[in-house]
């Protein structure tokens, strides 16, 4: 009979307002340790970037906005997260804000503790106070508000009749904060002024709280609902009803429309240990940044490997540095095992991840591609490079060919092998639809293209007409791939690496005249 698992723990983890560098630290050191994390749509995504990589990451994510086939209903959410936790792994359910304020974190912990399943609660950082903070309003202040009351404007819709009192509010003493509100914002702010409240009492609406793209809009109660239309607010948004709100002109630390790419979202579909670092160039940027990975990266099996033999060793991304000392050291080698040979890097990536392990690079092509590397072999192979008579070729397991042919084509024996593999994932259907409907779209390789498309195609029936965002290739490779799937290119990288990418993005951005000539009406 085999021996039952001990359930495992939950963590129901706040994860703050939305910038990622507001996560506290017993939130990361949960996450990092997770077996499984349950997260929602407001989740920054860099959190998830200190998940350990064989994690599952499960999105659980409502968006009201978008309908039932987007959002994970909240029993099926609860029903996750008892079956991880009976299986013995450690949950974190990971939850935007604060998880006991308006994040029906209060619901789950009492499934858990009707399952007799341990968890613990890990407050965070509530929306109201990141929107007050990055908005410079002050909930209180002394001669202003000496109190504060939050408000979900999102009530149960199975409840008969609501639990606010509109009229007492209105009549509170205070400031108010109305979270989930937009929709509802005309209704909300009319039985605020029906019950008392004044109309030209200063009020603020906060996009996007403490995100690079935040807005704050600021007017008389009474004219919020017409401005928020006007401006076209979307959620996340918190209103603040007060006279602090007035404050935010003096104690605006944020610079609005500083950077080059506000009111943006641009769409990210590498592997998701590749993202981060575009990701976070894009969202240093002001960029909204969605992160769709339709690959993973999955190294293969450990198998030693004795430089020894190789004259010429060329490393063909990022991704295989690591597999490749992996190996080295199996075979009780180490970077000192390089010295006798000439070590080739295509682009400044592969080139920094060498550098990280004590080896600088011999050959960097200025076109970072496999053509570029032998263009370099062919033009010294009468020179510094007469010696080179074999070759290792360290890449993924499906790769294009040109670089070991081009190495024998020049007289020189090759030998590859590999180290990764890329292989299909399927982002959720809600992150599809959103990366497809974002003002761009970057792909980095030919298997995100596949991959990506693959998946559109199974969420929205296979026509590329889906795709409305503008496509961002980082290079000749990844855009011919996009052509053979029928989807045009309105931008291609000059240099083949992430920096090229976002010049070129930036480029067009600058071309069409900033953010309000990319936006679609």
């Amino acid at each position: 009979m085999s021996e039952q698992r001990a359930p495992g723990r939950v963590y129901l983890v706040g994860a703050g307002p939305g910038a990622s560098g507001l996560l506290t630290l017993r939130a990361r050191e949960l996450i990092e340790g997770a077996d499984v994390i349950l997260y929602d749509r407001l989740i920054a995504p860099e959190a998830l970037d200190h998940a350990r990589p064989d994690a599952e990451l499960l999105y659980v994510g409502k968006d009201g906005a978008a309908g039932k086939d987007l959002s994970v209903a909240q029993e099926q959410t609860i029903a996750l997260m008892l079956e991880r936790a009976r299986a013995g792994r450690s949950v974190v359910r990971l939850k935007g804000g604060d998880p006991l304020l308006f994040g029906r974190g209060g619901e789950e912990a009492q499934a858990l503790a009707a399952a007799k399943i341990g968890f613990e609660i890990v407050p965070g950082i509530t929306a109201a106070l990141g929107a007050g903070a990055y908005a410079g309003i002050p909930l209180t202040q002394r001669h202003l508000a000496s109190a504060v009351a939050l408000v979900t404007a999102h009530e149960d819709p199975s409840k008969e009749g609501s639990d606010i009192d509109w009229e007492a509010l209105a009549r509170f003493p205070g400031t108010l904060v109305l979270y989930m509100g937009v929709r509802r914002l005309d209704a909300a702010v009319g039985a605020l002024i029906a019950g008392g409240r004044s109309g030209d009492e200063p009020a603020a609406i906060v996009e996007a709280a403490t995100l690079p793209h935040q807005r704050t809009l600021r007017c008389a109660l009474a004219q919020l609902p017409e401005l928020a239309r006007k401006a076209s607010v979307r959620a996340p948004a918190l209103t603040i009803i007060g006279a602090v709100a007035e404050l935010a002109d003096q104690l605006q630390w944020r610079a609005p429309g500083e950077l080059p790419l506000a009111g943006l979202s641009i769409a990210v579909t590498r592997a998701r240990a590749q993202a981060s670092a575009l990701a976070k160039r894009l969202r240093a940027l002001g960029a909204e940044v969605i992160e769709a990975p339709a690959i993973a990266i999955r190294e293969l099996a450990l198998q030693p490997l004795d430089p020894a033999p190789y004259d010429l060793i060329c490393l063909t991304s990022a991704n295989g540095v690591a597999p490749f000392f992996d190996r080295l050291a199996s075979a009780g080698c180490d970077a000192r095992s390089l010295a006798h040979a000439r070590v080739a890097a295509i682009g400044p990536g592969t080139a920094r991840a060498l550098f990280a392990r004590g080896i600088r690079a011999d050959l960097i092509p200025t076109r970072y591609v496999a053509e570029g590397l032998l263009e370099m072999i062919a033009e010294r192979r009468e020179g510094d490079l007469a010696h080179i008579s074999r070759a290792l070729v360290a890449r993924a397991r499906e790769a294009r060919e040109e670089l070991p042919q081009g190495l024998r084509a020049l007289g020189i024996e090759t030998d590859v092998v590999a180290l990764y593999e890329t292989v299909a994932v399927s982002p959720p259907r809600a992150l599809i639809g959103a990366a497809a409907g974002c003002d761009y779209i970057t792909f980095t390789s030919s298997s995100t293209v596949r991959n990506f498309l693959d998946a559109l195609g199974a969420a929205e029936g296979g026509d590329p007409e889906r795709l409305r965002a503008r496509v961002v290739s980082i290079g000749p490779v990844t855009s011919a791939q996009l052509a053979e799937r029928g989807v045009s290119v309105d931008v291609e990288a000059e240099r083949h690496d992430i920096e090229g990418l976002i010049d070129a993005l930036l480029a067009d951005v600058q071309a069409h005249g900033g953010a309000a000539g990319i936006k679609r009406p």
